[in-house]
Formats: structure tokens, C-alpha cells, sequence
């Protein structure tokens, strides 16, 4: 039986603030699950394949993506779990002190707090408590680092964990398809953006169907794709006579030509496709509170979106083809993701479980960029959807009327 959403005024929650990983694996677990029983703990070798897989083991990463450190905090989740005591921010701290704040993670939200990596690497509940020494002592006498200076680097990692670094293999003169490697945070779409693929994420998904399986959100560091298709390859043997000579070069030709041709016509026609169709529903479901119904439980004294009361874990999809402008919390929103789409407007999803997009990466229509949740300040496991005019709050119409303008049913 479906649920209807509701929203509640704005109560900051900082145990829902939890760590939300958008990896290779598609998806991150955004709802902490704080149960009562006995403390969790695991190995440091643990804690090591976990951060080579999030962060290649490199404990002190900011890339500027909101995540720090080895295991990829985000910023309110070191707060929370009373990461400040060590240093401001993950990246700041020492291997042990990251590896303390997370044991409490673990114990308070389990292995899901790192979604698709605590599975590569093995980490449970009810590890071996690792041998720590987070407050300083005689092997780390300074515990924070400062902007400017930079603190004694931790032992050697484990010979048994391999770091996964970006790939890209060119082949042309045995004619095989170009390779790259997956690592921790890719996308089709964005290795599709990143190295120009032809055809967009699709053609790269169709090229590489065998080796991702069914889901095409699915992908996990240490993956080879490849980026063009696998080309002819050339045998040596014993030599044609002259007419199955000529007969065999005036096929490539040909069949040059035309891969040349579809080549041309193919962008022309995708992107007229865009400009005319591709307009979706976020979700399949019911519609549950409208838009602009007025009440007191709304900041501007009414429903800024419209609401559908899906279970958790329903896949959201992006109603039309653009790009990420947001992809994380979003205060009362919980988790969200905003895309601006060509025509000027944006779209915003919210009170999502698990987000599947960064910011920046491009989106096809249709394409999962999330699963439904009950993060933020609701009542219920629900969709909140809204169209704007901006990529703000404020902005807003009708959703159902954009929906409808694409030949949407609803």
C-alpha cells in the first residue's frame, strides 16, 4: 500500500547527515541504520583495501568533491562521529585517527556506509579491533596537520593491496579497440564525456554489455572497457590470387565509407532526438501530494513540487537529458540532485536513499540517477520532484505540466 509523503519544518538531524559514497558501483546508502548491541570493529588490513578502493589509498585526498581522507568522508560525518578532535577535516588527520572515526561508523551504520567498496574489500561487523594509536604517541607525535606543513606519512601499505589507476591503452597499429580501466567514482557517461565516445554512454554501454552485465549503473573499479569496439585484425598466411585480392580491399572501402557516414549523420540525428522528445517520468507511480497545495508545513506556505509515494529504493530517473548541477545533501531536501537540462530548466529530486551521479557528469534521458529514500524532513519514503527556472529554491512550476509538454502521461 502506498505511502504519502509528507514534509516536516526543518529539524537539522546531524545522524542523518550520514556519509553518502557515490562510487563506480552506482550507488551510495545515504540512511544510517543506528541499532543498540555490541561495539563493531575490523582490522587496519581491512580499513587498507577499503581506501585502496575508495581513494586508491591515498589518506590524504581532497580532490575538492566534498569527500575527504583514505575512506571519503564527507565533511558533516567527520563531525558527527567526533572526527574535529583530530583535525578539521579527514584529509588533515593521520591514518589511525581516520581509521578510529570510522570504526564509529561502523558501528553506528554498518558496512553500508560504504556501499559497493566494504564489499571488495570484505569489511563486517564484528572484525578484529585494530591496533590504533588515533591520540599520538611515540610513532605519531604530531595527530594534525596544518595547510602548509605536511605530517609524517603512515607506514608502508599492505603488500596485498593494489592501488587502481586510470588505464588508457591505444592499439591502432594491431587494430584493436583502445582499453581504459575503471576506478572509484567513474560513470559510463562521464568516461564516455571524458574520452569523446561516439554515440554517448550508450554505445560505450552496448560495446561493453559482456563485461557489465544488465545494469548499465553498475560498474566497479578494476572493469577494462572498450572505448571504441574491437577493430579487424590482420592475419598473416599465404598470399590471394589477384581477384580475391582486389576483391578484399574494395570491401573495407566500402565498409569505411559507410561507418564514415553513419559516423556524420549519427550526432545530427541524437540531437535532434533530444531537442524534439525524451521527456520521461522520474518515476513509475502514483501521484501523491500536488503541486502548489498551500499549507503551513511549507517555507513559501505551499507545495513547491509534486510528490510520489514510492517505497525506498525505487530508481529515479532523469526526466530529460542534461547535466548534474547538484548531487548531495540538501538540508530539508535530504539528499538530492539537481540537473539543468537544454531547454533552460532544472529539475530536482529529492529525499533520495542513494544518489548514482556527480557533479558535473552528463545524464541521457531516462538514465538512473538515484534511488527514493525518506532523507531530510519528511513523514514517509517518497519522491519529491520539482522543475524550476533555476538551479535554486524559489524558482519553481509546474512539474506536471513540463512532464506533460514532453508527452509524458501522467
Amino acid at each position: 500500500m502506498a505511502v504519502r509523503g509528507r514534509h516536516r519544518r526543518y529539524q537539522p538531524n546531524r545522524i542523518n547527515r550520514a556519509s553518502l559514497t557515490v562510487t563506480a558501483g552506482g550507488a551510495g546508502l545515504a540512511l544510517p541504520l543506528v541499532g543498540t548491541g555490541t561495539a563493531h570493529a575490523a582490522d587496519v588490513e581491512t580499513w587498507d583495501k577499503v581506501a585502496a578502493c575508495e581513494s586508491t589509498n591515498d589518506w590524504d585526498i581532497n580532490t575538492g568533491n566534498g569527500y575527504y581522507g583514505g575512506l571519503q568522508f564527507t565533511q558533516s560525518t567527520w563531525e558527527a562521529f567526533g572526527g574535529t578532535r583530530y583535525a578539521p577535516r579527514a584529509d588533515l588527520a593521520t591514518k589511525d585517527q581516520q581509521i578510529a572515526v570510522a570504526e564509529k561508523v561502523l558501528d553506528g551504520q554498518g558496512p553500508g556506509a560504504w556501499p559497493a567498496c566494504s564489499q571488495r574489500a570484505g569489511l563486517t561487523r564484528g572484525g578484529d579491533t585494530p591496533d590504533l594509536r588515533p591520540a599520538g604517541g611515540a610513532e605519531s607525535p604530531t595527530s594534525v596537520k596544518s595547510e602548509g606543513k605536511t605530517a609524517k606519512k603512515p607506514a608502508a601499505k599492505a603488500e596485498s593491496v593494489k592501488d587502481v589507476q586510470p588505464q588508457t591503452t591505444p592499439q591502432s597499429r594491431a587494430g584493436k579497440a583502445r582499453m581504459y580501466t575503471v576506478v572509484t567514482g567513474d560513470t559510463l557517461s562521464g568516461i564516455a564525456d571524458a574520452h569523446q565516445v561516439g554515440g554517448g554512454w550508450q554505445r560505450l554501454y552496448e560495446a561493453n554489455r559482456g563485461a557489465i552485465g544488465a545494469d548499465p549503473d553498475l560498474i566497479l573499479p578494476g572493469q577494462r572497457l572498450a572505448l571504441r569496439g574491437e577493430g579487424r585484425t590482420t592475419t598473416s598466411g599465404a598470399k590471394p590470387q589477384p581477384k580475391q585480392k582486389k576483391q578484399q580491399e574494395k570491401k573495407p572501402e566500402k565498409k569505411q565509407q559507410k561507418q564514415q557516414e553513419t559516423k556524420e549523420k549519427a550526432p545530427k540525428k541524437s540531437s535532434e532526438e533530444k531537442a524534439t522528445i525524451g521527456v520521461v517520468a522520474p518515476v513509475s507511480g502514483s501521484i501523491g501530494t500536488p503541486y502548489h497545495q498551500s499549507g503551513s508545513s511549507w517555507s513559501k506556505g505551499y507545495h513547491t513540487g509534486v510528490d510520489f509515494p514510492v517505497p525506498t529504493g525505487t530508481s529515479v530517473k532523469s526526466v530529460a537529458a542534461g547535466r548534474v548541477v547538484s548531487a548531495g545533501w540538501g538540508g530539508s531536501y535530504g539528499y538530492q540532485v539537481v540537473v539543468r537540462h537544454g531547454d533552460g530548466r532544472y529539475s530536482q529530486y529529492a529525499h533520495l536513499s542513494a544518489i548514482s551521479v556527480k557533479d558535473g557528469q552528463s545524464v541521457g534521458v531516462g538514465q538512473r540517477i538515484g534511488r527514493s529514500g525518506s532523507t531530510g524532513n519528511v513523514t514517509g519514503p517518497h519522491l519529491h520532484f520539482e522543475v524550476r527556472t533555476g538551479p535554486g529554491f524559489g524558482s519553481d512550476v509546474d512539474p506536471l505540466a513540463y512532464l506533460r509538454s514532453g508527452g509524458v502521461k501522467i
